[in-house]
């Protein structure tokens, strides 16, 4: 496991409230939602499909749009609180300050620019350079991320690269303007093993390297064993665990985070031996319960467990679970 590392907060966020709305009724994507990133540490952000991660991610760079709108909460980046800045103010923030990946670098790269003008364009808006120097600077980059000859390719487009080339494209414009804070959302999704240990090696050596803050954003627990200090596990738009990683890893406290687990593939398995799979399915986020929302798909559900709002109970080492068995226990 990598090192844990706590510096002090560089973000923080507090009770975040993100929301859509729908013909159906109001969508809690993010409800509640509290944790922080230290300075120069990587958090990875984790759930399935709908928890809420991306939404989250969004909210941190004010990039939630219609129907959607941060309701309530506080964002803050050293100190300073986000969610008061003017629209103005808050684009300074974008790429100076906290730099986004996201997902799929196929649709966020323009197909009909070279890659190197992409990265270009950002030193030439945000630092004032000209074009020879911007393209000198772009090259020290893309070196920096990996990107073999990168005098050659900063000429070539987006459809010339491999998809692993791309992504070190896109983590080239992030760190232009050399910001505090990456939010990488789910950055090796669509690639394949190999590549994705490869950028997840390079997140953390420019980590060291840089002393950037990085919040990994990802379906996939195994994806983040090697990189992340923390995680954070989201369900139903919810924090249910928070945990150093070697911790989380050794001792899962939340029965989610226990299903999480067991469901990846296991040294020795036999190759027909089938995963284990958490039953049941997410709430509607429209339709939430006013107790605990795992209830219905944990195995050690209780009485209470279905009459009463759940809080996140803090605990020794850094550690945090919404889950009664660490309250006061059954009753």
């Amino acid at each position: 496991m990598t090192e844990t590392l706590r510096a002090g907060p560089l973000l923080q966020i507090r009770d975040l409230c993100t929301v859509f709305e729908s013909p159906d009724g109001l969508v809690r994507a993010a409800d509640g939602v509290s944790f922080d990133v230290g300075e120069s540490e990587i958090v990875a952000l984790v759930g399935e499909s709908g928890c809420g991660k991306s939404a989250t991610a969004l909210s941190i760079l004010r990039l939630i749009d219609p129907p959607g709108r941060i309701a309530s909460g506080s964002i803050r980046l050293r100190e300073r609180e986000l969610l008061t800045l003017t629209e103005r103010e808050m684009r300074a923030v974008r790429g100076r300050e906290i730099a986004m990946v996201f997902q799929e670098p196929t649709t966020a790269l323009n197909p009909l620019m070279t890659v190197g003008r992409q990265v270009m364009e950002v030193f030439q808006v945000h630092q004032d350079l000209g074009r020879s120097a911007a393209r000198r600077t772009t090259v020290e980059v893309f070196r920096m991320v990996g990107i073999p000859a990168p005098e050659q390719r900063v000429d070539q487009y987006p459809h010339q690269l491999s998809g692993g080339m791309r992504q070190r494209v896109m983590l080239a414009m992030a760190l232009a303007c050399r910001p505090a804070l990456i939010v990488a959302d789910e950055p090796t999704t669509a690639l394949d093993v190999t590549i994705q240990a490869q950028i997840l090696d390079l997140l953390d050596k420019l980590r060291r390297d840089l002393r950037v803050a990085i919040l990994l954003i990802t379906h996939d627990l195994a994806v983040v064993a090697e990189t992340a200090q923390r995680i954070v596990v989201m369900y139903a738009g919810q924090v249910v665990e928070t945990s150093p990683c070697g911790d989380l890893f050794r001792e899962p406290l939340h029965p989610y985070t226990q299903g999480l687990l067991a469901s990846l593939p296991r040294p020795g398995m036999r190759p027909d031996e089938p995963l284990h799979a958490i039953r049941g399915a997410v709430p509607d986020l429209r339709r939430l319960p006013a107790w605990c929302r795992f209830a219905d798909r944990c195995p050690r559900v209780f009485d209470r467990c279905t009459e009463e709002s759940v809080p996140l109970v803090e605990r020794p080492s850094g550690r945090s679970v919404r889950c009664f068995l660490y309250a006061e226990g059954p009753r």
